[in-house]
């Protein structure tokens, strides 16, 4: 639903002193037993590399990755129901704060940030790291509805439904490139894209931005060989099945040994330090090794459950930046969750994109059970 035609109230339409109902408990379920799936999964694919400690930061500790989860989703889960208790209001004051918040944090990273695995998109503070790009999509989202809530009915100009919100995303999408972060890029353009249709852009400007992003894949994969290697492992991954083809071979080896009904939890073979990134990115691998077809379908069913209440939450909101706010989340987590089953399935190239309330890392975890508070909260003020 684009918001231009849902006759949305504006904040100064809404009675400022209405009492606020309870939180929606189907979508708080569905968050928690997410987490509490995630959580499992977790201390089954991480233990044998963490006992086995190539990296050198466990100490041997099988369950190194479990507890440290484990303490970021309590502290999430607090963060949650803080978030569930801030009025909508307040989020739309400081959208702008926290996106040059957000800005900040990632013109730091170039220069004193921690480089992992030949990236660097981490600011290191003691025993923790953040990744600013987790920050970033929020500070879009945030900004974004904030932005199209004030211009009703000038969407469809350049001046004023364009180009400051192609400003935003191209500082953002610059500094992650330098990072270099692609998939984080990728995902901000893409929910930067879904708040620009429900705000009510012409129809034509995501026409020209579609050609103008397949020109650019083009001259990227006839210029830059690296790029048009990796969509060739992509199309033939067993080609190459011992250099770049060996995660994602791993990875369909993974789900395939599933079969129907699954190895059983904590039984997973390619985790034994055969599937690279089994606690991250490919967890999903995992999971479907150790509960099957089955469990796969069941996971994926609940991400849909839990998708569709939080749109459903965005169309029954009584005014149009908590409409936009919410089902930009939600679509974020619909494109997050999309793109991490299409990489571990090799439906698209390889890359790294996370597992929402699945996947290992701390800021990633915080700032999704952060927005989940936000929806919460925005479900306090539908009416029955």
């Amino acid at each position: 639903m684009r918001y231009e035609s849902a006759r949305l109230a504006d904040f100064s339409d809404v009675k400022a002193d209405r009492k606020r109902g309870e939180p929606d408990r189907g979508f708080a379920f569905l968050v928690l037993l997410l987490l509490s799936m995630g959580l499992m999964m977790i201390l089954s694919s991480s233990f044998a590399r963490a006992y086995y400690d190539p990296g050198k930061i466990t100490g041997g500790k099988a369950y190194y990755f479990f507890i440290r989860q484990l303490a970021f989703a309590v502290l999430g889960t607090f963060l949650m129901w803080i978030s569930s208790h801030i009025p909508m209001e307040v989020y739309r004051k400081y959208a702008f704060h926290f996106l040059l918040f957000s800005i900040i944090l990632l013109l730091l990273v170039p220069f004193i940030g921690t480089t992992v695995n030949g990236s660097r998109r981490w600011l290191g503070l003691p025993g923790i790291r953040i990744q600013p790009s987790e920050l970033a999509k929020l500070a879009v989202i945030l900004s974004f509805s904030a932005m199209i809530a004030s211009k009703q009915g000038r969407m469809r100009s350049f001046k004023e439904g364009i180009l400051p919100f192609a400003v935003i995303l191209a500082l953002i999408v610059g500094l992650l490139i330098l990072e270099p972060h692609f998939s984080a890029s990728v995902i901000i353009i893409a929910v930067g894209g879904v708040m620009l249709f429900l705000g009510g852009v012409n129809l034509g400007w995501f026409v020209a931005a579609f050609g103008v992003m397949g020109s650019a894949v083009a001259v990227v994969l006839l210029f830059f060989p690296y790029a048009s290697s990796r969509v060739s492992t992509w199309l033939v991954p067993f080609a190459s099945s011992s250099d770049e083809g060996y995660q994602i071979v791993q990875s369909l080896y993974s789900i395939g040994s599933g079969g129907l009904s699954g190895l059983g939890f904590g039984r997973s073979v390619q985790k034994y330090m055969f599937l690279p990134e089994e606690h991250n990115d490919f967890i999903f691998s995992v999971w479907c090794e150790e509960m099957g077809f089955i469990g796969a379908a069941l996971l994926l069913c609940l991400f849909a459950l839990l998708i569709i209440r939080g749109y459903y939450i965005a169309m029954h909101c009584p005014d149009r930046f908590s409409f936009l706010l919410c089902a930009g989340i939600t679509s974020l987590l619909f494109i997050q969750v999309f793109l991490n089953v299409a990489v571990v399935t090799n439906l698209v190239p390889c890359t790294g994109i996370s597992l929402p309330f699945f996947s290992y890392g701390g800021t990633a975890l915080m700032m999704e059970l952060f927005q989940m508070g936000i929806i919460l909260s925005a479900s306090r003020d539908i009416l029955d």
